[in-house]
């Protein structure tokens, strides 16, 4: 996908429309228009920067600041948030949908139907959460700027 196929550059660029929430030079905080719950929001970046690893730290930074800002709007306002979630899908493996970078806000109280079907338990052994996090360590880099 390029930025000209792209749905978020589109709304970037004000070719489409969104009800934004926030903006600034970097980020810009829209309403989802397909929400989990009332109140959803998607926190992006305006450059198209299609994975996690394209962001750099202080966009990075920018973009959870956003959304913490957010969150907290949520619990203030009259819309129901007993809880917050944020989500990130990076790849499609992920179900990232839209390939351009965007943290998803959204409002949680009891019975609003949203559910993880995750598999949970697995139980690894120690020693193969030591091995993980050993091909992990060996993987890692600083942080800085946004991986190659």
């Amino acid at each position: 996908m390029t930025s000209d196929d792209c749905v978020f550059c589109g709304i970037v660029e004000r070719r489409l429309d969104a009800s934004v929430v926030h903006e600034s030079a970097n980020v810009l905080a829209i309403m989802d228009i397909d929400p989990v719950t009332p109140g959803h929001v998607l926190v992006l970046p305006r450059a198209h920067l299609p994975e996690l690893a394209d962001l750099d730290d202080d966009l990075a930074a920018e973009m959870f600041a956003v959304a913490r800002s957010v969150a907290a709007a949520l619990r203030r306002s009259p819309l129901r948030s007993e809880g917050v979630n944020l989500f990130y899908a990076d790849g499609e493996a992920a179900f990232q949908e839209v390939f351009h970078s965007h943290l998803h806000v959204f409002p949680r109280f009891a019975d609003d139907g949203f559910t993880i079907g995750a598999r949970w338990g697995s139980n690894p052994s120690h020693a193969e959460l030591d091995a993980n996090a050993a091909t992990l360590r060996a993987e890692l880099r600083p942080p800085g700027p946004a991986e190659a």
